[in-house]
């Protein structure tokens, strides 16, 4: 499988070196992107061919990996729209429907979306992929390897659940880190060192969600185990719960769906 990513950007990057990580052979990628400074950062780093404009060498792979900003998604396409044949494309821009890159790319439909989030940075990202109906099982294969390179792999049913994919896991590190953010707020005020509490926090959230996954059990079960019957953490649940902590979780995720759902009908117009 020869793989081409459009853009060599952040995610890119991380793709790039999932994959080469996992043994995949270097001269099956190649990266494109309009900045020099990039291209030569990814050479040097992987030891992949690069290159500033898409050429014909960039066009003779199996797989195009669309790896640039939304905005600039329809002027990045353009060139290629009407020469493509057998290539799949993976986009992993945020908001772009497949209909409308499909249109962008002159009626081609081999197409496979998905959202994954920024701790793919470090191999720990999750992401979920939904395909168009003209997408083989094959194809669906090769974009699961190149997403699972960088973490876990979910496909979705329904192009509409993109949005939901995207207001949970897509946004989803920007919530825990701003958990982590009270945490360790929340702590110095009690009277811990800013570091300290920090640290701890952290460490916490890093330990229960390791614990959640090693268990069988449901975060309910787990929640419930270490909350003692009149003691310190039932009393925090208790007043989490008094602050509606569930129902203002709820109210996130609706307005990140919805603003992914209105970001989709703004960047796809034309």
């Amino acid at each position: 499988m020869r793989i081409t990513f459009l853009g060599g950007g952040n995610m890119a990057s991380a793709l790039i070196g999932g994959l080469i990580d996992r043994d995949f052979p270097r001269d099956a990628l190649q990266a494109i992107d309009l900045d020099a400074g990039t291209c030569e950062r990814l050479a040097s780093r992987f030891g992949i061919r690069t290159a500033t404009a898409l050429d014909a060498a960039a066009l003779d792979c199996d797989v195009l990996v669309l790896a640039v900003k939304p905005q600039n998604m329809r002027e990045a396409v353009a060139p290629i729209a009407g020469k493509l044949n057998a290539q799949l494309i993976l986009s992993i821009a945020a908001g772009i429907r497949i209909d409308s890159l499909g249109r962008w790319l002159g009626g081609y439909h081999r197409i496979v979306r998905a959202m994954p989030n920024t701790p793919a940075l470090i191999g720990a990202g999750a992401a979920g992929l939904v395909a168009d109906e003209s997408v083989s099982d094959d194809e669906r294969d090769a974009a699961s390897r190149i997403l699972a390179a960088v973490g876990s792999v979910a496909w979705l049913t329904d192009e509409g659940q993109i949005d939901a994919v995207t207001a949970l896991s897509g946004s989803g590190p920007a919530y825990v880190f701003y958990f982590i953010e009270a945490l360790t707020e929340a702590g110095e005020a009690i009277g811990l060192q800013r570091e300290t509490a920090r640290s701890l926090a952290i460490d916490t959230v890093l330990g229960a969600a390791k614990l959640a996954a090693a268990s069988e059990d449901d975060a309910a079960t787990l929640r419930a185990r270490v909350t003692s019957k009149g003691g310190t953490t039932e009393a925090a649940l208790r007043a989490m719960e008094q602050d509606g902590f569930k129902p203002l979780i709820a109210r996130a995720l609706a307005a990140a769906e919805a603003r992914g759902r209105s970001l989709g009908d703004e960047l796809g117009r034309a």
